[in-house]
């Protein structure tokens, strides 16, 4: 939790920051304020390190003994399916059904 709320608080000062630098007025377009601080926020690469960063604090430990023998079950239950798909026999192939040719009408 930590790292996202270290992440949250940094987001917070830069949004804050941004706007404290914007002068206001009741004719600004605000859609173009909001994705001008949406630009910068992703611009400044704070929010890629601190995804990282809540990823190896958050899912990294947990990745060898909770994802990893999930990961193994479904694999090996899959792979299970399919060799059983494999051992069972194929039904023969149906007889192709051959109709006699149409005899033919030639016009004398």
């Amino acid at each position: 939790k930590p790292a996202y709320q270290n992440l949250r608080q940094k987001v917070d000062n830069f949004v804050s920051t941004h706007l404290d630098k914007q002068e206001w007025n009741p004719a600004m377009n605000k859609n173009q304020l909001r994705n001008g601080l949406r630009q910068s926020v992703i611009q400044s690469g704070m929010l890629e390190a601190g995804v990282d960063r809540i990823i190896s604090q958050v899912v990294d430990p947990k990745l060898n003994h909770i994802f990893r023998p999930q990961i193994e079950k479904a694999i090996h239950e899959f792979l299970a399916a399919q060799k059983k798909e494999e051992s069972v026999p194929a039904p023969p192939p149906e007889p192709e059904n051959k109709d006699p040719p149409a005899p033919s009408q030639d016009a004398s």
